[in-house]
């Protein structure tokens, strides 16, 4: 049996770095261009926000397009949106326009609902026990991206003769390039069965769907505790009055603690299975709250940004595991990673949304409790039905304990 990656696996984690370089870019520049553009300040944030708003309409759409015509001609189509987002976005800055930020922007969010599926692609016709290790590389391209993506906007944003910025979202347009090339560089697959049609196995298999469940609801949460703490912690630091510098070095190696596992993460499943593997990165996200609640100084502060990072990393690629190896050979699987790409947009967005909220209501500790309870509370949820369901009974290689 062989155990290595073929050679699209690489180009999707090619792919989903360009992905994630635009989206680092994004956070980057977003508001500070949307505060210059904007009517009133109120205003700043919109462009961004329609980024996640679109992102969240166009995921599930995208599923069906990719099981209707096929992952390849999906990925060329998926080139379009970010070649728009480059090009309005010049205009927008070098004509001072705020309208057309938006529009790029919201562009930028669809091209990302297509690119978020370069870690499910690159799992397709695998062997199960290559499954994780093909998924957790792919996710493995937010390393580059941690460092093209800062790096690009530093070197383009202010060179003479431009307007400051506009050369940022110009650059979408050769990275959509890059991604279009790679994407007709992938071996041609043929269409699914039509997201309509339910496989027997989904619809009437009450355990199989139990799991399901478990596989998304662990994903998202993840993800929404983790954006949830990330943006609050970076705003209780500024309350305590630590520096800029010393904030964006934490938040630095929280971003490198999310995507620097995810080279060895496939080998984490392998060994300790998927279950265990949720399960440690529910603890992690648990720590890092029960770190913030018991301490209060900077470097503890830093710490509970890495563990946060380390399990998000594990509940993402965890979660994702175990919808893949669940849907394997399913006709029904593109329907289902749109709906969980769908869960997680909704649970990354309220979770970006509601620090603020929830700072001026609860607090800072009020927040970690609650993320504490939530993930405390799936703790026990997937150690009690994952071990009643089918999944449990099969290894990592896919063989019949």
């Amino acid at each position: 049996m062989t155990t290595a990656l073929p050679r699209r696996t690489y180009l999707y984690f090619t792919a989903q770095s360009i992905n994630l370089t635009t989206a680092v870019m994004s956070v980057t520049m977003a508001a500070i261009v949307g505060s210059a553009l904007a009517p009133s300040a109120a205003w700043s944030t919109v462009p961004y926000g329609c980024q996640f708003l679109f992102l969240l309409l166009a995921t599930y759409p995208v599923a069906g397009l990719m099981g209707s015509i096929g992952r390849r001609k999906a990925f060329m189509l998926g080139a379009i949106p970010l070649v728009v987002s480059g090009i309005t976005g010049y205009w927008a800055v070098a004509h001072e326009q705020f309208l057309m930020l938006v529009v790029s922007h919201s562009a930028l969010g669809i091209y990302i609902a297509f690119a978020n599926f370069n870690r499910f692609a690159a799992t397709d016709n695998l062997a199960p026990q290559l499954k994780p290790k093909a998924l957790s590389l792919v996710v493995a391209g937010g390393v580059l991206a941690a460092v093209i993506g800062p790096l690009l906007t530093e070197i383009l944003r202010g060179i003479v003769g431009f307007p400051e910025f506009s050369l940022c979202y110009a650059v979408f347009i050769v990275l959509a390039g890059l991604s279009w090339l790679l994407a007709i560089s992938l071996p041609a697959d043929k269409p699914k069965v039509p997201i309509g049609q339910k496989s027997l196995v989904i619809e009437h298999d009450s355990r199989v769907n139990l799991e399901i469940a478990v596989a998304m609801v662990v994903a998202a949460l993840g993800y929404g505790v983790m954006n949830l703490l990330m943006i609050q912690a970076s705003m209780h630091m500024k309350h305590m009055h630590e520096g800029f510098s010393d904030i964006r070095l934490a938040i630095q190696w929280h971003v490198i603690a999310m995507f620097a596992p995810s080279f060895f993460t496939g080998r984490i499943i392998q060994r300790l299975g998927i279950k265990a593997t949720i399960c440690l990165g529910l603890m992690l996200l648990m720590s890092s709250t029960v770190l913030n609640l018991g301490c209060s100084g900077y470097q503890m502060i830093a710490l509970s940004l890495i563990l946060l990072g380390l399990g998000w990393n594990l509940t993402y690629v965890g979660g994702g595991a175990l919808l893949t190896q669940i849907l394997q050979g399913n006709s029904v699987a593109f329907h289902m990673q749109g709906k969980n790409d769908l869960a997680i947009a909704v649970s990354a967005t309220l979770g970006a949304f509601a620090p603020s909220m929830l700072i001026s209501t609860i607090g800072w500790g009020g927040t970690n409790i609650f993320c504490l309870t939530l993930c405390g509370l799936l703790l026990v949820a997937v150690i009690a039905l994952l071990d009643r369901s089918r999944q449990s009974h099969y290894s990592m290689e896919g063989v019949r304990k």
